[in-house]
């Protein structure tokens, strides 16, 4: 860049977007990259504070920042991933679809280990939606070496794009709901709307529900009935509690799944329960679900949607961030409960 007075400046073409900020009200671009300046662009300038401004002065070695944050960008983005336009020295990654955001953590601390970049992401893991900005980079000065910009792409990129959003699937879901209580007509179920409710969010296919006794034969036997029907996943509820009655962790471990984790490091949620029977995604979902908001199924539904397999290792990451601070007026997703996890 050739810096050089406002007033040198006319006739020449600006090399850098120019920022206006009105305190409290906006931010917004006042003069575009490129801009021939005029006689009558003197003032505004001054009034923007600019005594002197930059000229592109194109040289090999160097790359203009709104090139080097498109170029950063396009390294960066995997499935899944659209990229905006530079607009002072920024691209903004969106969403293409909805669906579950996957940020190479490790990698993007050695990307931001670099001088001259940034590059900033929602928490992996995270539900987005269709257009929905969930990255953004820029350059930092006005121009890159371009040594250090081919370092900054290999590090986006490899050994995996540094981010991607996967597309749920349409899963096919059937419900196992126990207690003596509600199988009797004694007490009302109350999971039913709540869990439909839940899965329309990812595109589920709601398969049916079964209500039965809190007997362990019984429950194994109708997780076998889902399974023999096409189901992809089987939300088991109530029964997980310590309590001598509460059949339903015995019922899943008798069903002939195997166990991912019971009793998972998050509050409300910790008597959540994960297995799998082949693909099938079986969830012990605690009776905490009813009148609590968000809990362990809601951090771990994107995942099994996105088509991920839950692991030991991911139930325990979840304790760092697990304790929900149960606002009076809840956020979730837009919250810290369950976003720290690495994995």
């Amino acid at each position: 860049m050739k810096k050089v007075t406002v007033e040198e400046a006319v006739g020449l073409s600006l090399g850098h977007d120019i920022t206006a900020i009105i305190p409290g009200k906006k931010k917004y671009r006042a003069f575009r990259r490129g801009h021939v300046i005029t006689a009558m662009d003197v003032e505004k300038l001054r009034d923007l504070g600019k005594e002197h401004i930059y000229i592109w002065d194109d040289k090999e070695q160097c790359i203009h920042e709104d090139e080097g944050a498109l170029r950063l960008a396009m390294a960066a983005s995997g499935n899944g991933i659209a990229i905006s336009e530079p607009n002072q020295g920024r691209v903004n990654l969106r969403a293409e679809c909805d669906g579950l955001l996957k940020v190479q953590v490790s990698q993007l601390h050695w990307l931001n280990n670099i001088d001259d970049i940034i590059f900033a992401t929602l928490h992996n893991n995270q539900a987005v939606v269709q257009g929905q900005v969930v990255a953004g980079t820029r350059v930092v000065p006005l121009a890159i070496d371009c040594n250090l910009l081919t370092e900054a792409e290999n590090l986006a990129s490899n050994p995996m794009p540094l981010i991607t959003v996967k597309p749920y699937k349409s899963l096919w879901v059937g419900v196992v709901t126990t207690g003596s209580e509600v199988n009797s007509g004694r007490i009302k179920d109350g999971f039913a709307h709540i869990l439909r409710r839940k899965i329309n969010a990812f595109g589920g296919r709601w398969m049916g529900q079964s209500i039965v006794p809190d007997k362990a034969e019984l429950i194994a036997n109708e997780i076998h009935n889902f399974i023999a029907e096409g189901a992809d996943m089987i939300l088991v509820t109530g029964g997980m509690s310590v309590d001598a009655d509460d059949a339903t962790p015995n019922a899943i471990s008798s069903s002939g799944a195997q166990i991912v984790f019971h009793g998972a490091p998050v509050l409300p949620g910790s008597h959540f329960m994960m297995a799998y029977m082949g693909h099938v995604a079986i969830c012990g979902v605690p009776g905490g679900a009813l009148f609590n908001r968000v809990t362990t199924l809601d951090l771990i539904l994107p995942r099994i949607f996105a088509g991920e397999r839950i692991s030991r290792a991911d139930i325990v990451s979840l304790g760092h961030g697990g304790l929900c601070r149960e606002c009076k007026v809840c956020h979730f997703p837009v919250c810290p409960f369950g976003k720290s996890a690495p994995f």
